[in-house]
């Protein structure tokens, strides 16, 4: 078992350091800019904050965070992102080598009021029938505690599907691992962070003068399915491999 996969296993995260170099991220900030600059002129609703009262307890009036799904709709240089070999071997690694992408998601917390996001696990929105999704955050700015990273309990997807822990609502386990006391993961552009939809993960406010820029990725094996209740785009995209699971059906489906 390779390194990678070991502290995967037994963390339920890992940080890729590094992973897209100078150039690379220079194209993909300039087009993350762009697809931003869009949002705000379409006249959508762009902000993302959660409501809830868990929300609650850790934002401000005022706070935002701005938001689309699917990037590579948007721009061939984020698809080539996810193409990225360096990327997918990590994936690799961590998942196997059929790897398709359910869906992409940009963040970008504003400078002193950037939305938190309470502790929670992905596996509400979109679950899988042998529970492979992950995530990967690429970095296309640091990202530091004063700006809202990403933090997570280490060992947590141990403790595998936690009913009612989507994060906007209240839920006895989640009142076990208060955000607060969570790990915080800070990182660097070109950085990329990896954890499985079951790791207990959440970030606080950006209260920086500094913009928070992410794109998310969740990933997932082509040899799992996608259960009833995903409530995201289901892209069904190979990155690498095979999709084993797909058909006719299947493949005509509004995503």
């Amino acid at each position: 078992m390779s390194d990678i996969k070991t502290f995967f296993e037994e963390h339920g995260f890992y940080h890729a350091k590094g992973l897209f170099q100078p150039d690379e991220m220079s194209a993909l900030a300039k087009d993350f800019d762009q697809i931003v600059s869009q949002l705000l002129s379409s006249g959508d609703v762009v902000d993302a904050t959660w409501d809830g009262g868990e929300t609650a307890k850790i934002a401000q009036a005022g706070d935002k965070i701005f938001h689309t799904h699917n990037v590579q709709k948007y721009s061939r240089t984020w698809l080539n992102a996810f193409l990225n070999e360096r990327f997918l071997d990590v994936v690799e690694e961590i998942i196997g080598n059929d790897i398709l992408l359910h869906h992409s998601k940009l963040f970008q917390k504003p400078a002193e009021a950037g939305s938190p996001f309470p502790m929670h696990q992905d596996w509400p929105y979109f679950p899988t029938e042998n529970d492979s999704m992950i995530a990967g955050i690429i970095h296309v700015s640091d990202a530091t505690d004063e700006m809202g990273c990403l933090r997570v309990y280490p060992g947590s997807h141990k403790l595998g599907r936690i009913e009612g822990a989507d994060g906007r609502r209240q839920n006895d386990v989640l009142d076990q691992y208060p955000i607060e006391d969570a790990t915080i993961v800070e990182a660097e552009a070109g950085d990329v962070i990896f954890f499985h939809y079951f790791t207990l993960h959440g970030s606080m406010p950006n209260r920086s003068d500094a913009v928070r820029k992410t794109v998310l990725c969740q990933l997932y094996a082509g040899t799992d399915s996608i259960e009833e209740g995903n409530s995201h785009p289901d892209e069904r995209l190979v990155l690498r491999g095979w999709n084993h699971n797909i058909s006719r059906t299947k493949a005509g489906e509004a995503a």
